[in-house]
């Protein structure tokens, strides 16, 4: 009856294993494989953007014609980013580099998260 009981566990142990694997393999597949930035823009220039993120760091992501913008359900362009804007970006990595695919434009943050 105990080993009954213990193969029943470990049975379980393995299904929740799988299907925890099979889920961040979603998850990952879900952004297609994209990095993913969110945060405050502290600077914008011709062809990039720099975000500092909730963790302080500051990351630079390259942007094109290709790049795709948009503010709320609205198209937007590149002009529409402006220091203080907050931005969630979906990017390829290129060599050291990162460029986005998408700049999703929130609303400025108050002036103590900038």
């Amino acid at each position: 009856m105990k080993e009954k009981r213990e193969m029943k566990k470990l049975s379980w142990t393995l299904i929740s294993a799988l299907f925890c694997t099979l889920l961040l393999s979603l998850l990952t597949f879900a952004h297609g494989g994209m990095e993913h930035i969110m945060g405050t823009v502290t600077a914008v220039s011709e062809h990039s953007l720099s975000v500092k993120t909730s963790s302080g760091a500051v990351t630079a992501v390259e942007f094109d014609d290709e790049t795709k913008f948009t503010k709320g359900d609205a198209a937007a362009t590149a002009k529409d980013v402006q220091v203080g804007s907050r931005v969630v970006i979906h990017a390829h990595k290129h060599d050291n580099s990162l460029h986005a695919a998408e700049v999703k434009i929130g609303k400025a943050a108050p002036p103590a998260q900038r």
